[in-house]
């Protein structure tokens, strides 16, 4: 186990570089890339040569940093995922894979070292904008842009649903509740100040965490998708829950995170998603 705060803060140092370099990986291939590299683990779910070589450089380098650590890694690099529990690393290499592969600038390295479901260290590594956000359990949220120092960051001051901007994503799978996520789209269309679906859920999380966004919420994601977002959004003084407003959101894959009007829109997200009768859309709020 982790021993002092200084040994995990070292860790995180080691970490941020760990992404740079398999970023720095995955921008140099992505000024190369043909389609005709592109791999289909489903309908729309790709993968590239690009995704797993950065996976093999992350876990190497990792293995050697805390060896009694287990994986979960999205391409299945250490072949079995740990069993979540104790230490483990959870991985995303390239987070917006279909971004990448169209040539949309926006994809990141996500890797986060959780204790069972409780994360303890996060790195999300925004290639394009060189913009490294990372955050130790108890030591804030920080980002790096450019290579230059190190800054805290914060999430958005905002209070109300309605001064916000709100981040989703839309599921690759889970279709049979479309019908619920459709009415709150629908319904927050008409209550903040704009949706965005940016494609990186790892970079979506970073934003709330700098305030960039207010709030992102999104069913049906991995642990290698939020694992290191998630701590971002917490030490950033953010809000983190499930769907029902519980704890359980890592490994069951629908989250909600933001600032202090993360409750007012948990609320409509429970309205629509546990709502077994009909789906009014109530008006815009005032």
């Amino acid at each position: 186990m982790l021993g002092p705060d200084l040994q995990l803060a070292g860790l995180s140092r080691q970490i941020n570089d760990i992404a740079k370099k398999a970023g720095e990986f995955i921008r140099q291939e992505s000024r190369l890339f043909s389609r005709e590299k592109i791999e289909y683990k489903d309908f729309n779910n790709l993968v590239s040569y690009v995704d797993k070589e950065a996976e093999k450089m992350i876990v190497e380098a990792l293995q050697k940093l805390l060896p009694e650590a287990g994986f979960i890694t999205e391409e299945g690099t250490t072949g079995q995922n740990a069993d979540r529990t104790g230490l483990t690393w959870i991985i995303d290499p390239l987070d917006g894979t279909a971004n990448f592969i169209h040539g949309l600038p926006v994809f990141s390295v996500s890797i986060g070292l959780a204790d069972g479901k409780n994360p303890l260290a996060g790195t999300v590594y925004d290639i394009n904008r060189d913009e490294c956000y990372h955050a130790r359990l108890g030591g804030g949220a920080w980002c790096s842009r450019n290579g230059g120092v190190d800054e805290r960051i914060r999430v958005s001051p905002a209070t109300r649903l309605h001064e916000s901007m709100v981040a989703t994503g839309f599921p690759y799978a889970s279709m049979d509740r479309i019908e619920r996520y459709l009415a709150i789209l629908a319904s927050l269309m008409l209550r903040t100040h704009g949706l965005r679906r940016m494609g990186s859920a790892a970079i979506d999380l970073a934003y709330v965490a700098c305030g960039r966004f207010e709030a992102f919420y999104e069913f049906n994601l991995n642990s290698w998708d939020m694992a290191a977002g998630v701590l971002l959004v917490r030490e950033a003084g953010g809000i983190v829950t499930d769907f029902r407003g519980g704890d359980e959101f890592l490994f069951r894959g629908d989250v909600l995170a933001g600032c202090a009007m993360q409750p007012e829109l948990l609320a409509v997200i429970e309205e629509y998603w546990n709502n077994e009768g009909t789906l009014p859309i109530p008006p815009p709020v005032k």
